[in-house]
């Protein structure tokens, strides 16, 4: 029970790392890195590459996490996965090259709601947790 606990806690700072890191105004990865699988921080560095080419910012601000739950978790060989289900609370907006916002809201607070899958090889001399997949 405390290892959950101490699972949840981990994951949900792995949340707001990531979703900060990638709504910065940088357009990269850079803090989150560690925590991404290559799929994930493909997937993710593609998506900045077309919002850097569009011109778009997007401003997002953390507000927290309102729970997050674990779905599923299983073990495959010396691989853990867990399905955790996330509730966060955002403000946010895109912007576009002359600073009008196309999409969002910076005055409210949206709810948001994930699932993503971490997973860990309990073989492995690390340690962390990385983000595999994000489920819609």
């Amino acid at each position: 029970e405390s290892a959950k606990k101490e699972f949840l806690n981990g994951a949900k700072i792995a949340y707001e790392t990531i979703i900060t890191d990638f709504s910065d105004n940088d357009n990269k990865i850079t803090t989150s890195k560690p925590l991404l699988s290559n799929k994930i921080y493909n997937q993710f560095n593609d998506a900045l590459k077309e919002r850097n080419s569009k011109g778009h910012q997007a401003e997002i601000t953390f507000i927290g996490v309102n729970s997050a739950t674990i779905k599923e978790h299983k073990k495959i060989n010396s691989i853990l996965q867990v399905t955790v289900d996330f509730v966060g609370e955002v403000i946010t907006c895109i912007k576009d090259k002359e600073k009008k916002i196309i999409s969002g809201d910076p005055q409210k607070i949206k709810k948001i709601y994930d699932t993503w899958v971490f997973s860990r090889d309990t073989k492995s001399n690390n340690p962390n947790w990385q983000l595999v997949d994000i489920l819609t």
